[in-house]
């Protein structure tokens, strides 16, 4: 009897592997090969300053550029509208809007911020092409085209309603 038991406890039994081996062999390379590897970029990006209450001097700009349904509205939070540019066929005038943001660059050439706000019904791609206008702009320099920043810091928030809504919903 004791011949038995000593048998039984030396009898190990061995855990089979070979079939989930040759699965992993197979399923690895499959799925690094069917990997889609793409660039993510990241933008930062800031919320809207809260209103504080406190007058700004004159001399500070606050550049913002709000998407309406028809047109672009730039202008500074301090002193108003600087020039509504109305749509071309429908799409926005994104070139325009180039150029007078390099006006406004010459003049303000420290200024590195700008504010887009945008209503509920602009598509994100409309919002993308305007904030790609608003950061860059492409200058011929020695024959060739050259990136040049604008106003790289921006901010997004909601357009403020316009006169003629809040004049429907007074009524």
């Amino acid at each position: 009897m004791r011949y038995r038991r000593r048998r039984l406890k030396n009898d190990t039994t061995e855990l089979n592997i070979t079939a989930f081996m040759n699965l992993m062999v197979i399923l690895v390379p499959f799925l690094l090969i069917t990997a889609v590897f793409s660039p993510i970029t990241i933008m930062e990006l800031n919320l809207p300053p809260a209103s504080s209450g406190e007058l700004s001097s004159k001399k500070d700009l606050e550049l913002e550029i709000i998407l309406r349904k028809d047109a672009l509205v730039v202008g500074d939070r301090n002193s108003g509208l600087i020039r509504r540019i109305k749509n071309n066929g429908g799409a926005y005038d994104l070139e325009s809007l180039s150029q007078l943001l390099q006006q406004i660059k010459a003049q303000f050439p420290d200024k590195d911020n700008a504010m887009i706000l945008a209503e509920a019904t602009t598509s994100y791609d409309s919002l993308v092409q305007v904030m790609d206008a608003v950061r860059l702009v492409e200058v011929l320099q020695d024959e060739s085209l050259v990136q040049a920043e604008l106003f790289p810091d921006i901010s997004i928030g909601d357009a403020p309603m316009a006169a003629t809504a809040r004049k429907r919903r007074k009524r």
